[in-house]
């Protein structure tokens, strides 16, 4: 004859089950998130944020910028206004300096 589990052994494996459902549902959650942004990528990698457009990889003073031959928007990755500054500063000096303030905040910026 079979033994009936006691309530506290029902109630461990009613537990476990139920933190494997858990993370079950929590690795597939993360599985669609990552399908999502992968979608998203694909979709607009490479495009103009301002008109759609395809944009292509040209060199600018030894960096690597993209531009928009439609609207002929200049897009810069991380990083890469600091590379073109610092090689017009060593060329024109207080011109680069002036052109960077305009992306830095003020003292008197409010924060949001």
């Amino acid at each position: 004859m079979p033994v009936k589990p006691h309530h506290g052994e029902a109630e461990y494996f009613a537990r476990e089950d139920a933190l494997k459902k858990e993370k079950l549902a929590l690795a597939e959650a993360k599985r669609l998130l990552e399908k999502h942004q992968e979608e998203l990528k694909k979709t607009h990698w490479m495009h103009c944020p301002k008109c759609g457009m395809t944009l292509r990889t040209t060199e600018y003073h030894g960096v690597e910028v993209d531009r928009c031959d439609n609207c002929q928007g200049t897009w810069l990755d991380k990083s890469e206004l600091e590379k073109v500054a610092a090689h017009v500063n060593e060329r024109k000096g207080a011109w680069a300096k002036s052109v960077l303030g305009i992306f830095q905040p003020t003292a008197g910026a409010r924060k949001k």
